[in-house]
């Protein structure tokens, strides 16, 4: 069982060696724009293409709640585009983060990452503009990545956040 880092950085230049896999969170409307996927973005454009691509091609592909794409951008580098959240704005239905749909997705990036021998990195995940707890994130994390051996490095940018 591995456990879960916190270091403050920046989750698009993963600490370590070996592969690695940089997951995150995407909605299920085919939006690109704001949060975590901006620093995506600058550093990578393949990741923003795939995920069009996938909300694009999305009557034939799987594309839905749950899913995970693996996109390489480097040699020993991965992204995980994990649809987690439905929609991007927060209304009457409540805020656009699915927990289940996190868990689901991580379940399936754990084989992934075992397959690829890949440590996982991310930010806060659902936290941001998914509007999601951490203390609801969190445990699905250490069940569906840690509890499987995967190491787990959580990335804080710049702002005092303990776990």
């Amino acid at each position: 069982m591995s456990e879960i880092t916190y270091i403050r950085g920046d989750a698009t230049a993963p600490a370590g060696k070996g592969v690695k896999v940089i997951a995150h969170v995407c909605n299920d409307m085919g939006g690109w724009g704001k949060g975590f996927v901006l620093a995506l973005s600058r550093r990578w454009p393949e990741p923003e293409k795939a995920y069009r691509a996938w909300h694009r091609d999305r009557a034939k592909n799987g594309f839905a709640l749950g899913a995970v794409q693996l996109i390489q951008v480097d040699r020993h580098l991965w992204v995980a585009n994990m649809i987690g959240q439905h929609g991007t704005r927060t209304g009457s239905k409540g805020v656009p983060v699915r927990y289940e749909a996190i868990g689901t997705a991580l379940t399936e990036l754990a084989d992934e990452a075992l397959a690829l021998g890949a440590s996982v990195h991310m930010p806060r995940m659902g936290c941001g503009l998914a509007g999601g707890k951490w203390s609801r994130v969190e445990p699905l994390i250490s069940e569906r990545l840690a509890g499987r051996g995967i190491p787990v490095t959580v990335y804080d940018h710049g702002q005092d956040s303990a776990p």
